[in-house]
C-alpha cells in the first residue's frame, strides 16, 4: 500500500458508475503499464512510442468512448475520459491518448458528416492523431493564425509552421489550424503528406515527444478542410475540452507527487530522527494535499457540467488553474523535500514537476483561465 492510501483517490467526490468502473480500471492498469522505469526508458527510446501499450489501450475500448455509438464508438462523454487521464497523469504514462480523443471531438464538433464517417470509426479502432495549433506567437487564443491557407481550384496550399504538435511522429493523421480568407479552419492532414515535414522539438517535458511542423508549400485536397462555418466552434470545444483533460492529468501527477514524498518522509532520517517529523515539512505536505483535494473537487465538478454554456465553462477554467497551481506547488515540494537525494535528474520528482510545467503552458496557465472566469461572470 502506498503512503498515500488510493482509497482517498475518489474522497467525497459523487461519481457516476461508469466514472467510478473506469477509475478502478485504469488505477491498475497505468500501475502496471506506466511504472517510472518505463517512463525513464521511453524517454531514451528513439521513438518515445510503444506500439504494444497504444494497441491494449485501443483494445480496451479507451479511444472510442467519446465517440458516438453510431461512428463505432461506445457513446459516453468527456466526464468518462476524465478518469482515464487522471490516471495517466499520475503514471506520467506517455501516449498520444490526450490529442487523439481531442482529435475526434473536434471532429465530432466541427467536421462534415462524410469526414465523421471516416475518421470517428479510425480512432475508435485505434488510429493516433495529433493536434496541430500552436505556432510561434505562442497566443492561447487559438483563432490567432498566422500560418495560413489558399484554395484554388479544388487545391490548397499552406504556408507557415506549427509547433509543439505533441506525438506528430506517431499519428496517422494530424488536425490543423489555418487562416482561410481571414477566417480561422481546420485541416485534417495525412500523415503521408507530412513525410520529411516533422521535426523533433526539445521541450522542457521529458515525457512527452514535440514536434514542429513545416507546412509551408505543403499542397492539399480541398476534402482534406473541415466546413469553415464551423471551425469557431469546434476550437472552442478544443480548448475547453483540452482544459479539463490537462486538468485531469495534473490532478493525478499532483496526487503521484505527494504519495512519492510521503513516503520519502517516512523513511529519510536526518539528524537521527524521521524528516517527516518535522514541523515545517507537515504543513507544507498539508497544503500540499489540500491544494489536490481542492483541484480534484474542480475537476469532476467541471467533468459533471461540462458542455454547459456559461456554467460549464467557468467550471472548467477553474479546473485548469487550481490543477495546474496544485500540480506546481506539490512537484516543487517533492524536488524540494528530496534534496539530500542526489542529482536532480536522478530523481523521479523532477519528471512531474516538467510535465507540470508543461501542463500548465498547454491551453492557457491559471492567470488566463481566472482572466477567462472574470470576464464570463462580469
Amino acid at each position: 500500500m502506498s503512503a498515500f492510501d488510493n482509497a482517498r483517490m475518489a474522497p467525497r467526490i459523487g461519481l457516476s458508475e461508469e466514472q467510478a468502473q473506469l477509475l478502478d480500471i485504469a488505477e491498475s492498469f497505468c500501475r502496471e503499464k506506466s511504472p517510472v522505469d518505463k517512463v525513464r526508458a521511453l524517454i531514451e527510446d528513439e521513438s518515445g512510442f510503444d506500439a504494444a501499450l497504444w494497441t491494449e489501450i485501443s483494445e480496451l475500448g479507451w479511444l472510442g468512448i467519446g465517440v458516438p455509438e453510431n461512428y463505432g464508438g461506445i457513446g459516453l462523454g468527456m466526464a468518462e475520459l476524465v478518469p482515464l487521464v487522471e490516471h495517466m497523469g499520475r503514471s506520467l504514462m506517455n501516449t498520444p491518448f490526450v490529442p487523439t480523443v481531442l482529435a475526434a471531438q473536434a471532429v465530432l464538433r466541427g467536421g462534415s458528416e462524410a469526414q465523421k464517417e471516416e475518421v470517428l470509426p479510425q480512432i475508435a479502432a485505434g488510429a493516433a492523431a495529433s493536434l496541430a495549433l500552436c505556432e510561434d506567437h505562442a497566443d492561447w487564443n487559438l483563432q490567432n493564425l498566422s500560418v495560413t491557407a489558399s484554395l484554388k481550384d479544388g487545391q490548397l496550399t499552406l504556408r507557415g509552421k506549427k509547433y509543439l504538435v505533441l506525438h506528430a511522429a506517431a499519428a496517422q493523421f494530424v488536425l490543423a489550424s489555418v487562416a482561410l480568407n481571414g477566417q480561422a479552419a481546420l485541416l485534417l492532414i495525412p500523415a503521408d503528406a507530412l513525410a520529411g515535414r516533422i521535426s523533433r522539438e526539445k521541450i522542457i517535458d521529458d515525457t512527452q515527444r514535440a514536434y514542429a511542423l513545416d507546412l509551408d508549400g505543403l499542397s492539399l485536397s480541398e476534402t482534406a478542410l473541415m466546413p469553415t462555418d464551423l471551425a469557431g466552434d469546434a476550437l472552442a470545444h478544443i480548448e475547453q475540452a483540452g482544459s479539463l483533460l490537462l486538468a485531469a492529468d495534473m490532478c493525478g501527477g499532483a496526487y503521484a507527487c505527494i504519495d512519492y514524498t510521503l513516503d520519502y518522509l517516512k523513511t529519510r532520517k536526518q539528524f537521527g530522527k524521521l524528516i517527516g517529523s518535522y514541523q515545517a515539512l507537515k504543513h507544507s505536505i498539508v497544503d500540499a494535499h489540500q491544494a489536490y483535494e481542492k483541484a480534484r473537487s474542480h475537476l469532476y465538478s467541471a467533468a459533471h457540467v461540462f458542455g454547459e454554456q456559461g456554467e460549464g465553462d467557468i467550471a472548467v477554467h477553474m479546473a485548469k488553474a487550481e490543477a495546474g497551481e496544485a500540480y506546481s506547488f506539490a512537484a516543487d515540494r517533492a524536488i524540494q523535500f528530496h534534496g539530500g537525494f542526489g542529482f536532480t535528474y536522478d530523481c523521479d520528482a523532477q519528471l512531474y514537476r516538467r510535465r507540470a510545467i508543461m501542463g500548465c503552458a498547454l491551453y492557457g496557465d491559471a492567470r488566463y483561465h481566472r482572466r477567462k472566469i472574470a470576464n464570463l461572470m462580469f
